[in-house]
């Protein structure tokens, strides 16, 4: 085996991915995207000039985009934590979840994190405002969902929650998650507490500083 991972460790998208690589003990080499490596950089954007990352590569198989990244290990390297149910019932609601997070939790963090990146306050602002009024909706719907579940697809730990880790880790730091949301903010901890993500949290910490919106004093 072969694996090799380009990203970045504060990206969440390369820690969805990494959290099921951890989650599987699966071996690889993380390629760092940055100003220090700038041979990956150059490597990473021949593969895949749109420059978004992860990358996946297995041996000369190169593998894009989250879901599909990890739904690939699943196929080609598996190991004893299963992240898609096997019954096709099942796995169409996990990739339904992991749809909600990365489109109605990430995206309007990204909306935020984008117009605190520019640099003007009206667009900070605003930024701000619309991944607000949009994780209050995901919030609340997320809410009735997790009542009773210990994950989010049910009782088994799934590419639903792979994408769940980070999206809401740093859906919290851009809106915080109220005290109306127990189920959801406990949900949250439960992630924290896993150790594949806890593992990804402590490797990104360095770089806590790069977050535009300002990294509070926790987690």
């Amino acid at each position: 085996m072969s694996l090799a991972l380009y990203g970045h460790p504060f990206s969440s998208y390369t820690q969805k991915v990494l959290i099921a690589l951890y989650e599987n003990d699966l071996p690889f080499e993380f390629r760092c995207i940055g100003p220090d490596t700038p041979q990956h950089v150059a490597e990473w954007l021949r593969r895949w000039p749109l420059a978004k990352f992860p990358l996946l590569l297995d041996g000369e198989r190169q593998v894009l985009e989250t879901s599909i990244i990890i739904e690939y290990l699943q196929l080609s390297h598996s190991g004893p934590v299963r992240l898609l149910p096997e019954n096709p019932a099942a796995a169409l609601d996990v990739r339904f979840l992991d749809r909600f997070f990365d489109l109605h939790v990430m995206s309007p963090v990204q909306h935020a994190v984008n117009g605190a990146l520019t640099g003007v306050a009206d667009k900070r602002k605003e930024g701000l405002e619309f991944a607000q009024a949009k994780l209050e909706l995901a919030y609340a719907w997320l809410e009735l969902h997790l009542a009773g579940r210990d994950w989010a697809s049910g009782e088994a730990f799934t590419l639903a929650d792979c994408a769940a880790a980070p999206s809401l880790f740093y859906a919290d730091w851009t809106h915080r998650i109220g005290e109306a949301y127990p189920a959801l903010r406990a949900y949250r901890a439960r992630l924290l507490a896993r150790p594949s993500f806890a593992r990804a949290v402590e490797e990104a910490r360095p770089y806590r500083g790069l977050f535009p919106l300002g990294a509070p004093d926790r987690d």
